[in-house]
């Protein structure tokens, strides 16, 4: 991860090599509540407090797990984020249908939403450009809103 004036640039590993790494940016949010940046910068900053510099490093994994002792158990994988979702979803009384495609449905469809490019789309969410599986990840709400016909005439 690295600190950049408009964000943060962060490493994503995609495959089982070094060589499967894609750089996301992650720009600051103009709403300091929702700012991942922000968020991700005050994680880091308590896990190095608590648990010592070794997970200061740029090449510690990003999100731990924790046991209920309060000890880190090394870095989470796909499936503990998917389950950690679900059980602080139903703790707190929100249903919710959420799996690891949730994250990539949400930029895909909000990105296409708010009229962003499909080569931006298709690079920030690690799909080939001009992607045809990206399509299948663009959700549309009703159809009225973002209708194909409004506003031609």
């Amino acid at each position: 991860m690295t600190l950049h004036p408009a964000g943060m640039q962060i490493a994503v590993l995609t495959g089982k090599t070094k060589h499967s790494v894609r750089n996301a940016k992650i720009r600051y949010s103009q709403d300091p509540e929702v700012c991942p940046v922000r968020a991700w910068t005050a994680y880091r900053t308590q896990l190095v407090a608590e648990h010592g510099e070794v997970w200061a490093g740029p090449s510690t994994p990003a999100f731990v797990g924790i046991d209920r002792w309060g000890r880190i158990t090394g870095g989470m994988v796909p499936d503990s984020v998917t389950r950690a979702v679900k059980r602080i979803s139903q703790r707190a009384g929100v249903p919710l249908h959420w799996t690891g495609h949730s994250l990539r449905i949400g930029l895909a469809s909000t990105g296409r939403k708010k009229g962003k490019d499909g080569i931006a789309i298709a690079d920030q969410g690690g799909w080939a450009r001009h992607s045809r599986s990206m399509l299948g990840y663009m959700q549309r709400e009703d159809g009225w809103d973002d209708n194909a016909s409004a506003g031609l005439t």
